[in-house]
């Protein structure tokens, strides 16, 4: 019997990319590898990562790989307040923490019930199908720092 996978395992992205009408090329498959590798990266970060897979690809291959896989929801693109575009695996509806001094970004899961996790007061008629949610605050590492500071 196999490991169960959980809800915000990432599917298998050849398939994923077929499911989309795309073809499975080999930037396609080390952009999603770096993404995987490195969740909430920056684009910047990825193309280096890409780069030291595969030795030669353009900022615009990877720029252009990271949208379309976006768009088709196969990677998922975030911009947490005051910071570029960063990019993760994760898909489903998930929430995030952020450290205010490091920028250090984590996954966590939603805070309660259905997606989208929270009911709006007034949905002045939308039809509300996702909640995006940053918890914002400082890390371990950096509450230990600030703490040292402090003596």
């Amino acid at each position: 019997m196999g490991k169960s996978k959980a809800a915000h395992d990432p599917p298998d992205v050849s398939d994923a990319l077929r499911t989309a009408g795309l073809q499975v090329t080999a930037q396609r498959l080390a952009v999603y590898r770096a993404v995987s590798q490195s969740p909430h990266a920056m684009a910047d970060e990825i193309c280096q990562l890409v780069k030291s897979e595969l030795g030669v690809i353009s900022k615009q291959a990877v720029y252009d790989a990271l949208n379309t896989m976006c768009v088709h929801n196969i990677l998922r693109r975030i911009q947490p307040a005051g910071s570029a575009a960063r990019y993760e695996h994760r898909v489903d509806n998930h929430h995030h923490l952020a450290c205010r001094e490091c920028d250090k970004l984590i996954d966590i899961d939603c805070a309660v019930g259905e997606a989208p996790c929270l009911v709006a007061e007034d949905t002045h008629g939308y039809k509300i199908d996702e909640a995006e949610v940053i918890y914002w605050g400082l890390c371990p590492s950096c509450q230990k720092t600030a703490a040292s500071r402090k003596r």
